[in-house]
């Protein structure tokens, strides 16, 4: 606990601003799925597999002996250190339920079928269902699993804390890979939020810092989760700008013809 006694003001400054910048970066994704009344153009898998990794990588810092040495330390230093101490971990939980709300939000404005319009790359209510299921049955899983693993096996914690790290890992490198093939197929972001991975991709590796300072070597599993997806957002962010550009220009030579034509 002497090590986290007296925490370091910057540290604390920049994880603090970390905290707000991921609630940030989530809501204009937010908001362009509730403005525009439709999750058209994110790919059930995305959703699913992201939800999924984000419940693994919460589990996984939540598990991890060394975060819960630092918890079990706010009994003996400040508040101020204490709420230093845990500000990783409450990184981590507001990324996984500001996703969760993107999940939500994907069911509630799921894109529906119109009549006589033939829509082949418009997901199905099958896929829906698949990705609520799987996501509710992923969260209940490593729940009961880590409550076992906490009061009945702590011998074997850090082992469990690495394989949900490993998962979460897996799983968002996985993640990106529907949706980078969902956007490049649809030839338009639709729903998905440039300005989002704008804020997000550069912010992954800001906070896979933080978490490796925070943790050291032996966190590999849990910031090593953030270097991997902003690697891939960062090829997701790509294609969206160059589709953005690319309708943009289209937009303006129409614009220019339109007057000539007429």
């Amino acid at each position: 606990c002497k090590a986290i006694a007296s925490p370091d003001v910057s540290n604390f400054v920049v994880s603090i601003i970390l905290l707000v910048g991921i609630l940030i970066s989530y809501l204009p994704q937010h908001i362009k799925i509730i403005r525009r009344r439709s999750s058209r153009g994110l790919s059930p898998m995305f959703v699913l597999l992201g939800t999924v990794s984000g419940t693994a990588g919460i589990a996984n810092i939540l598990t991890l002996p060394a975060s819960r040495a630092d918890m079990g330390c706010c009994k003996e230093i400040s508040t101020f250190a204490c709420t230093a101490a845990l500000l990783g971990i409450a990184q981590v939980g507001v990324q996984w339920t500001c996703f969760f709300f993107i999940m939500l939000l994907f069911l509630i404005f799921f894109p529906r079928r119109v009549d006589g319009v033939d829509e082949p790359d418009l997901p199905t209510w099958v896929e829906a269902i698949v990705v609520l299921s799987v996501s509710m049955a992923f969260f209940i899983a490593v729940f009961i699993a880590s409550v076992v693993f906490i009061y009945a096996q702590p011998d074997h914690l850090q082992g469990w804390a690495n394989f949900l790290g490993i998962t979460g890992t897996i799983l968002a490198s996985l993640q990106y890979l529907p949706q980078i093939w969902t956007t490049w197929k649809l030839q338009h972001v639709m729903s998905l939020s440039i300005p989002m991975m704008c804020i997000q991709t550069p912010g992954s590796f800001v906070w896979a810092a933080s978490l490796a300072a925070r943790l050291g070597p032996e966190g590999w599993s849990a910031w090593g989760l953030y270097c991997v997806t902003g690697c891939l957002q960062g090829v997701l962010l790509c294609m969206g700008i160059s589709f953005w550009l690319r309708d943009r220009r289209q937009a303006s030579h129409e614009s220019e013809g339109g007057p000539s034509g007429s």
